[in-house]
């Protein structure tokens, strides 16, 4: 038996744990892809940070030999789906894929299929894909969600097996959560840290190149794992830039408003940024007649009203297709850029009323979240002051052409992921990256290229900077086993792989049903029933609302 201390309504209990698992391994080893570089002298989070996970409770294994039998597996890498096959996993390893049928013909039972599973997972009929990687999530603070929990069990009920944080909370928090979750000691995915400049030291704000160099320096000293920058001055930028390329560390940017006329998506991957978050510098970097935004006279970005009904108006200030379209496009491709658009982050500008009805509202978004989407003045994302038709249609018309621009750039080859930005904006965490999936199909892309958006091509990304190869976004032998199981066909519908599941009549009872919903979860060769960890979610909810209601006056009954 061993001994875990678990946090119950703000009590300390500790419980003892007799293991359950026959065949079980402890905790799998950390791999290059797990380790980290422990922070030296971290000091106390954030007072608003939200509490750390519990120790994890949930999940089987890693076991000795974990077969997956009679699957049909989507890899993950773009090819076509192949099955029924049989997965085996070795601790946290995938060490084979057999065959194990053929298609229209009863389950092939011979000897020279995989035997000595301590468990096994009947999946014939399912399917199997890699878990998704979700490139853009923070946990942020206490007001939304007082406890990670939440957040956690949201992206592993939704096969979410990775997540960067740009940042999770403060630098503190996400590295001690970082190598908690490496450890499988937390039920989470893994983590991957991205900070802002300036953030975690002693020594303040980044306001000198030189600055810049040290904080990036202690940053990779620190065991961060890349830096989200916004649109910083030239000079900074570039040493910024310059000193997370010399040291292995990967980049993103949210390229304000406030800073693009200087530091547009064409300049800062000159520099050598290597990852554009949502749409800011794309549109300012292929203005037919304008060098900036032409702003009405009297915009104010601190109105986020304004600022947001306003920069759906850039739509038709470019020519798709056009001669500064094609030279941007060919220059991304050039530098390798990634394209991570976060299309989902601005959903509701589209249609304010079917996303504040969202189906999962009601049963998963706690309502301190739900507070905080709802129209404030002080909430960042929560700018429906009088939200007007007009602003619709301009972001309805601004959709269709920043989803031209995605899907041309991967048509071309470019690669294109599929990430949340949740937590804002009536967009709850593990619904949102499946909604990102359904918007790059809107866009263009086949199912298949959707799903190795959010699996292979995001965990490419990650792996650019590393000495060692991809560890994980695919379904391959020798990958660490991290895969979702879902008992529908997600090419058919990505809708199942919600949650709360696809709408679907019985033909049989004439009467509609939810199909879908990820079935397990596995994360490292852990084993997790995806299906609980969205009833413990709903539990979280209900629980909140019993002490503390969400605003009753808008919230879907």
């Amino acid at each position: 038996m061993k001994s875990r201390t678990l946090s119950v309504f703000g009590l300390i209990v500790t419980v003892l744990v007799v293991p359950g698992n026959a065949g079980a391994l402890p905790a799998a080893p950390q791999t290059a892809a797990q380790a980290t570089v422990t922070p030296q002298n971290l000091r106390a989070e954030r007072a608003d940070d939200p509490a750390a996970a519990p120790a994890r409770r949930e999940g089987d294994g890693p076991f000795t030999r974990l077969i997956i039998r009679g699957a049909t597996l989507i890899d993950g890498t773009g090819g076509p789906p192949r099955g029924p096959v049989d997965i085996v996993i070795e601790g946290n390893k995938i060490v084979d894929i057999a065959g194990a049928g053929t298609p229209g013909l009863p389950m092939n039972d011979s000897t020279r299929r995989p035997r000595g599973a301590v468990r096994e997972i009947q999946a014939a009929g399912m399917y199997v894909i890699p878990g998704l990687v979700d490139l853009h999530v923070h946990q942020g603070t206490k007001q939304k969600a007082p406890d990670s929990e939440y957040y956690n069990k949201l992206w592993l009920a939704h096969g979410i097996t990775a997540v960067r944080g740009v940042p999770f909370a403060s630098f503190d928090y996400s590295m001690k959560e970082k190598a908690r979750s490496a450890k499988n000691e937390i039920t989470a995915p893994r983590y991957i840290v991205y900070q802002r400049p300036g953030s975690g030291w002693e020594k303040g704000p980044v306001r000198t190149p030189e600055q810049a160099r040290e904080w990036v320096r202690w940053l990779a000293q620190n065991g961060g794992d890349g830096l989200k920058v916004g649109a910083e001055r030239p000079d900074i930028m570039a040493a910024l830039l310059d000193e997370a390329k010399k040291l292995g560390l990967g980049s993103t940017a949210h390229l304000q408003q406030t800073g693009v006329a200087q530091m547009n998506a064409d300049e800062a991957t000159r520099l050598g940024l290597q990852t554009i978050t949502h749409f800011y510098g794309l549109f300012e970097a292929m203005y037919d007649r304008n060098s900036v935004q032409p702003w009405p006279v009297d915009i104010n970005y601190n109105d986020e009203q304004n600022r947001f009904g306003q920069v759906a108006r850039q739509w038709n200030l470019v020519t798709p297709r056009g001669e500064k379209w094609n030279s941007l496009l060919k220059k991304f491709k050039e530098r390798d850029v990634t394209l991570d658009p976060t299309m989902v982050a601005y959903l509701t500008g589209r249609d304010l009323t079917h996303h504040m009805a969202a189906p999962w509202h009601q049963k998963y978004t706690l309502p301190t979240l739900w507070d905080y989407y709802t129209p404030s003045r002080a909430n960042h994302g929560s700018y429906w002051y009088y939200w007007t038709t007009a602003d619709e249609v301009a972001w309805r018309n601004f959709y269709r052409v920043w989803m031209e621009f995605l899907n041309d750039y991967k048509n071309m080859g470019g690669r294109v992921v599929a990430s949340s930005d949740a937590g804002f904006i009536y967009n709850t965490p593990g619904f949102s990256t499946i909604q990102e999936m359904e918007l790059l199909q809107e866009a263009g892309f086949h199912p298949l290229e959707v799903i190795r958006a959010g699996t292979y091509h995001a965990a490419e990304t990650l792996a650019k900077n590393k000495t060692t190869p991809m560890e994980y976004g695919s379904v391959q032998i020798g990958m660490l086993a991290d895969l979702a199981v879902v008992d529908q066909n997600p090419l058919e519908n990505l809708k199942v792989l919600y949650g709360t599941g696809a709408l679907k009549l019985n033909d049989k009872t004439g009467k509609p049903e939810q199909v879908g919903g990820v079935k397990w979860t596995i994360k490292d060769g852990i084993v997790y029933d995806a299906k609980k960890l969205l009833a413990d979610v709903a539990k979280m909810v209900d629980d909140q609302r019993k002490t503390r209601p969400a605003t009753d006056a808008i919230r879907p009954k």
